[in-house]
């Protein structure tokens, strides 16, 4: 009869993972005697869980109505955030906290039922949360999360791929602004000019009207010079304050990218040891198994020498019991061959 994988598999899943490779071993060697060597090979390349990824399955396998609610969630914060909404993003970054905090408050009501558990103060719950997390932003660890055979927590950094704005540089404004001033006050000064000219040929003309033209048009000159002179003060604080934002605006990105590319090395370096661990766990789980077995194969040779030596000692027993009832009969045998010579001395 052939193994029904998919039970099995979350019969498995849903052990505790200190308790998951004797399961397993049990799970393959129960294919073997049914005949199924291709099941049981596949059972036997089946990977213990972590505990947080453990924990991760369980709420898949028990609660798969609250985990199916990541889906529609993750595609909404998809959108908004394609779609740059800040207020419907805001919204639904806030629904998001809330259904992974009852997600892993549902995770400790699980692991509270189930006997031998790790008590709650021991569970990796912010890798729950972390992983949790990861499913909403990525459709591929999602799909790991609702199959209930998670093997480790899955981090994630932001949330999916953010669209890029298109940056402009504005110049002008006050510039162009005060180019504009610059010629109306060039302008005005030309106009003022042409009112000295005009005021020339009165007094050339007119004697007295003529001098009293020329006041004015000097103080129209001199404050369209100040006008002009103070709006390219203005020109240049306003350039020199665009400058200074930019230089800070430089640091300020020369120091983000020196953090990125650290997180990064950090982010290498930390995944690189977790494959080592994960490697070396998967090498202590197979010698395990070998010492386990040898184990198994060691305490039948012991048994099967506890039965030889009882054996043994039946023997000996049974030995010196015949040994013993020998030597009383060839006593008697003695005893009775010594009489007759006995009763002959005696007649005579």
């Amino acid at each position: 009869m052939a193994v029904d994988e998919s039970t099995l598999a979350r019969q498995l899943y849903r052990t505790p993972p200190d308790r998951f490779v004797a399961a397993r071993d049990a799970a393959v060697a129960e294919a073997r005697r049914v005949g199924d060597v291709a099941t049981a090979r596949r059972i036997a390349g089946w990977k213990r869980p972590t505990v947080a990824a453990w924990l991760v399955n369980l709420l898949a396998l028990d609660r798969p109505e609250l985990v199916a609610d990541l889906g529609p969630l993750a595609e909404a914060l998809r959108t908004a955030q394609r779609d740059l909404e800040g207020a419907r993003l805001r919204e639904l970054s806030a629904q998001r906290r809330e259904l992974v905090a009852a997600l892993v408050t549902e995770v400790r009501r699980i692991v509270a039922d189930i006997p031998d558990a790790p008590p709650a103060t021991r569970l990796p719950l912010a890798e729950v949360e972390a992983t949790l997390h990861a499913a909403l932003a990525d459709t591929g660890v999602a799909g790991q999360v609702r199959s209930g055979r998670l093997l480790r927590a899955v981090h994630h950094s932001g949330f999916g791929e953010v669209p890029r704005p298109q940056l402009r540089l504005v110049t002008g404004g006050v510039a162009e602004e005060a180019t504009g001033g610059r010629a109306a006050a060039g302008g005005g000064a030309r106009a003022a000019g042409g009112g000295t000219t005009a005021g020339g040929a009165g007094a050339a003309a007119g004697g007295a009207g003529a001098a009293a033209g020329r006041v004015p048009a000097r103080e129209a000159d001199q404050g369209g010079a100040r006008r002009a002179r103070d709006e390219r003060v203005a020109a240049r604080a306003a350039q020199a304050e665009r400058a200074r934002r930019r230089r800070a605006l430089d640091r300020e990105l020369a120091a983000a990218r020196a953090a990125q590319r650290q997180a990064e090395q950090d982010l290498d370096g930390a995944a690189t040891a977790e494959r080592a661990g994960v490697d070396a766990l998967d090498r202590i789980e197979g010698e395990l198994a070998e010492l386990e077995r040898r184990r198994a194969a060691a305490e039948q040779e012991l048994s099967r020498a506890k039965l030889a030596r009882r054996a043994a000692e039946r023997a000996l027993t049974a030995a010196r019991r015949r040994t013993g009832e020998v030597e009383g009969v060839i006593e008697a045998a003695d005893a009775e061959e010594a009489d007759p010579t006995a009763d002959a001395e005696g007649a005579d």
